[in-house]
């Protein structure tokens, strides 16, 4: 079992503070969801064809890895089919130049189920899938909005039945907003989970609010026993989505107390 974060956690650091903090802190690799201002990573400077080999020995140095680029291709937008297919076609570009093993893609806009055109999903996937094989990279279809229902996503990989789409299971959206309990999820989704988010939340007057792990009531320490149990040997990155809610506490705050607390979930051998 491996240990990361995401960017979305340190919106304002530049990309070498975000390397050089996360092998300080012990982690062993960070996913990567937009660097400084830069959402799109394709146009980040430091991932330009050039800068690539150096960046690679870098991370080797420093003995990092970059388990997952995380796009924002919503595959579901009738009005964004060529946008979407672009955006994963120019990350699978980078992964496979990075030798990042996945991208992460949405079928669902946001962490609360929406209205969605699952048709669509399932034609862009078929689009994508091909070209992932032939990158050698995995499409990872998250647990989030309608498809954080574990039946739903199922129903959706048995369907497609390729060896390049697996699942993200972010803990937090099947438990906070279908109700699912941690153990129904992961048996329902054990065989496609290849990568694995982490956050905390708590409910109050009608709102999630986030806090930091253990702080609030998502059962990630039954999550991490499930996955120690059968020895599995991917990561476990925190997304605090900072980026998105600047009053949460800093990284600076956050990201050791992640690593510490989530080894201390770990089951002692």
């Amino acid at each position: 079992m491996k240990f990361g974060f995401s960017t979305l956690g340190c919106p304002g650091w530049s990309w070498s503070e975000i390397i050089t903090t996360a092998s300080d802190l012990g982690f062993d690799g960070v996913e990567l969801r937009g660097i400084g201002s830069e959402m799109y990573l394709p146009r980040v400077k430091d991932f330009a064809l050039e800068n690539i080999p150096a960046l690679r020995a870098k991370m080797k140095e420093l003995k990092l890895e970059i388990p997952c680029l995380t796009t924002n291709a919503f595959l579901f937008d009738p009005e964004k089919i060529d946008s979407a297919r672009t955006e994963v076609v120019d990350y699978l570009t980078l992964a496979s130049l990075l030798e990042t093993p996945y991208i992460r893609v949405l079928g669902d806009a946001n962490p609360e189920p929406g209205t969605v055109d699952e048709d669509l999903v399932e034609e862009n996937l078929l689009y994508l899938l091909p070209l992932a094989a032939e990158k050698n990279v995995t499409l990872l279809f998250e647990t989030n909005g309608i498809y954080a229902s574990s039946s739903k996503i199922k129903a959706l990989l048995e369907k497609i039945n390729h060896p390049n789409l697996a699942v993200l299971w972010d803990i937090h959206h099947p438990y906070r907003f279908h109700n699912e309990p941690v153990t129904q999820t992961y048996q329902e989704l054990k065989p496609w989970i290849r990568h694995v988010h982490v956050k905390d939340s708590v409910f109050s007057q009608g709102n999630v609010k986030y806090r930091m792990l253990s702080c609030g009531d998502i059962p990630a320490a039954e999550v991490v026993s499930l996955l120690s149990a059968d020895n599995y040997s991917g990561y476990l990155v925190l997304e605090w989505v900072k980026r998105w809610n600047i009053d949460l506490e800093e990284p600076g705050i956050v990201f050791p107390h992640y690593l510490n607390t989530i080894k201390m979930m770990l089951p002692v051998k």
